[in-house]
Formats: C-alpha cells, structure tokens, sequence
C-alpha cells in the first residue's frame, strides 16, 4: 500500500490486475508451477489440487478485498464525509466536494510518503488540510475522522467469508495483516484472529518482507510452515513468497497470473476452497498416522 493511490484504493493497496480468458469453476484449489499450462489451470484445477501437500502451522490472512470488497467502502466513506461536512464545514463541502477531496489526498499522498504505510495518517491530515483550505475550524478534524472510522467498520463480508474464516481458525492460528486500517473488534470478528499486525503498528507495509516475518515471529511459526493468504498478486503473494513463506493466491476476479519467476502455492477463487483444502489436509494426516 504505497505510493499515491486512486480513492478506490485509499485504504488498501494499488495493484493492476490481469484477466483471464477461460472462465474457472467456483472454488477450485489448484497450485500453479513454472510450466503449467494456462489453459490447464482454467479447466482442470484438481489435477493440480492433487498433488499439493505441506505443512501448514499458521495462516496470515489479508483483509480488504479478501474477506469484503472496498471499492463500496471507499465510495461510501467519501459520499458520508462529504454529507457531513455539508453540515457541519458547508465551506469545506463547498471548496472539496468528492472528486477534489479525491485530489486533496492524493497530493497529501504524495506529500508525506514516509507516511505511506499510514494511512489513518493520511486521512486525518487530508481532513484537517480541507478544512483548514477551505476556511473552516481544524477543530471539527476530528469528528470528521470518526465519521470515517464508523464507515471503515461498516462492511459487507464475501457470501463464503464468514463460515470459512471459522473454519480456517478452528484447523491453524490466524493473523490478520494488512495495509489497510480495518478494526476486527469494531468488525466483529477479532475472535478468530490471533492477532492483528497492521502496515501502521509495524512501520513498513506489504510487500516488505519485515511485515511477514514480524507475523511469524509472532506466530512463534518459521515462515515456511505459514501460509499467507490474498488477493493481491504483488503485495501479497510475491512479497510473501520473496518473504519465505508459503502462499495462497485467493484470486476471486479470474484474473492470469502474470509472473514467471515467482508463483502461489496455492490457487482458489474462494476462502472455501481453503478451508477445504485444509479440512483434506488433517484428513490425510491423520489417516497416514493410522496406516
């Protein structure tokens, strides 16, 4: 989540996307390796399911856009700011509406990068730059900061989220780690999580390879045994891979993966087909353990 982001992207991290041509089934689990062809991965991914076995102590798990969508978060975060400073800093409303607080922060952005992994940081100090450019009282900064916490908080779960994250946590630790500055506790969903390691509390955010292997330290797991888990190629599984640990590509857009040197252990277009893959896992163990 660095550099100077789009809006959509204000409380996540900016990466372009590729899509694929051949359309996936739902759910499917499959690893991709140097040499597997494409169109292979598209059509029959438990040939490639099959052959995946390793130990997996701990999971790290990503948030926006893993567990929820944020384009709706960010677009209704600026339409609920914009309402309030209507009422509360009409000059402010006036002078920033939605596309030029858009801008605003933006150049703030690019202003404080070493605040890049910040960013409750960056929103504060664009609220108080709009206010204080518009005329307005600095004052109201922070109950303008609260309106935008109530919204970040405020999040609509993927239909396969919820019931697979229990799952998930009921097999391995979970840590969340993420760029973005959700709260779990005000979510709701702190319970399943071990932890939260945040790009903020920890000074460097993905895809540094400190952020990974502070979780796993954490962990009290050696990064080769924790799998990390996200939807965003380069922020998390190259910078996880490069980091050392294994990687789960949750690709639920069908998008191409575009890399050569670098691949995800694991491929699903669900948190299901984790938790399915996990489930099959202990399943196997316990049955070589018998034999």
């Amino acid at each position: 989540m660095t550099g100077a982001p789009r809006l959509r992207g204000t409380e996540r991290r900016e990466t372009s996307r590729r899509r694929t041509f051949a359309p996936r089934r739902r759910g499917a689990t499959c690893p991709l390796r140097s040499g597997d062809s494409r169109t292979d991965l598209a059509h029959t991914p438990d040939r490639y399911n099959a052959r995946v076995n390793f130990p997996v102590r701990a999971i790290t798990l990503d948030l926006d856009d893993t567990l929820w969508p944020f384009p709706p978060i960010g677009a209704r975060i600026e339409r609920k700011l914009h309402a309030w400073m209507e009422m509360h800093s009409p000059q402010t409303a006036q002078r920033f509406p939605i596309e030029a607080m858009r801008a605003l922060r933006e150049c703030v952005v690019a202003e404080y990068p070493q605040h890049a992994h910040d960013l409750s940081l960056l929103r504060r100090l664009t609220i108080e730059r709009a206010l204080r450019d518009s005329g307005g009282d600095v004052a109201l900064a922070e109950a303008a900061y609260a309106i935008f916490f109530t919204e970040r908080t405020r999040v609509d779960f993927y239909p396969d989220a919820p019931d697979a994250l229990r799952r998930i946590a009921a097999r391995v630790p979970v840590a969340a780690v993420s760029n973005g500055n959700a709260d779990l506790a005000a979510i709701g969903i702190d319970a399943h999580f071990r932890f939260q390691l945040g790009a903020r509390e920890h000074g460097a955010a993905k895809p540094a390879a400190s952020i990974f292997h502070a979780a796993c330290e954490r962990l009290g797991v050696p990064p080769r045994e924790v799998l990390h888990v996200g939807d965003d190629i380069g922020m998390d599984v190259v910078g996880a891979a490069r980091a050392g640990l294994r990687t789960c590509w949750l690709n639920r857009e069908g998008a191409t993966w575009p890399h050569a040197d670098v691949h995800p252990d694991l491929h699903v277009t669900s948190l299901t087909a984790l938790a399915d893959w996990l489930d099959a896992q202990s399943s196997n163990a316990q049955e070589e353990a018998a034999a």
